[in-house]
């Protein structure tokens, strides 16, 4: 499994300090992951109470065994859709959201059910990325796995749904949020401790799966290859890592 949690490490630093998670609040995590974030809001809430949302079952079933290993109680997970999940009408204080919001079916009405499950005025904190022509990472991976192949148009771009400010302000107002402010952050990302982890780390993602989808053998070893020749040229000495930027979103509740 893919670590998210390394790979956005920086950003969780800026999500944290975002969402000023106090002492009571009932905090909804949406997309979830392995849960860092939902155990983040479940300890800086110890009177309140963290859950965390994810449409991946290998993803929720480690969140839970990572807060059972730790053992923090005021927290739970779930496996479901956030976009159609029945929440509990106004039953939470504070939303939240590491890069789990961009790939709706339709962002208007997912985001009108995650309002609905926030208490009137509550705020809902969210990162998303800027567009995929802003982020080293994407082209430059992508650049390495093509090695001048022409890619199908589209491949990859579900992530930057939300790059747009005004489409993302849009939705947000749409789905009955108000006072959306919207800021721009700029975080390296972690791909692991060296060129051959970083590697090894990658060929777990979706993107790089369907960047070597069409070819064979012999031309995946030779993208690989490449891929791992751009990785040690990001080795700092300190890990591999890529620049990008995102949007720091945050509403409110009407």
């Amino acid at each position: 499994m893919f670590d998210y949690d390394a790979e956005l490490s920086r950003y969780n630093v800026r999500l944290r300090a975002a969402a000023d998670v106090r002492t009571a609040d009932r905090v909804l995590d949406v997309g979830c992951g392995t849960g860092q974030t939902t155990r983040d809001a479940a300890r800086s809430a110890p009177s309140g109470s963290a859950l965390g949302v994810d449409v991946s079952r290998p993803m929720v079933d480690r969140a839970r065994r990572l807060s059972e290993e730790e053992g923090i109680r005021n927290i739970s997970f779930e496996r479901a859709d956030a976009q159609v999940h029945p929440f509990p009408a106004g039953g939470f204080t504070l939303g939240i959201s590491r890069f789990g919001t961009m790939f709706f079916t339709d962002p208007v009405v997912a985001f009108a059910n995650i309002g609905r499950a926030l208490r009137p005025g509550a705020r809902l904190v969210q990162l998303v990325w800027q567009a995929g022509d802003r982020q080293e990472w994407f082209i430059a991976i992508r650049q390495a796995l093509a090695g001048g192949r022409t890619l199908p148009a589209g491949l990859g771009d579900d992530a930057f749904s939300l790059a747009d400010p005004a489409v993302a302000a849009g939705v947000l107002t749409a789905a009955g949020f108000t006072a959306v402010e919207i800021t721009e952050v700029r975080e390296p990302l972690y791909y692991g401790p060296d060129a051959a982890g970083a590697r090894d780390a990658l060929v777990n993602l979706r993107m790089v799966k369907d960047l070597v989808a069409d070819l064979d053998a012999a031309a995946t070893a030779r993208a690989l290859d490449r891929l791992l020749a751009l990785l040690d040229d990001h080795d700092i000495g300190e890990g591999v890592w890529f620049d990008s930027r995102a949007w720091l979103v945050v509403a409110r509740r009407r």
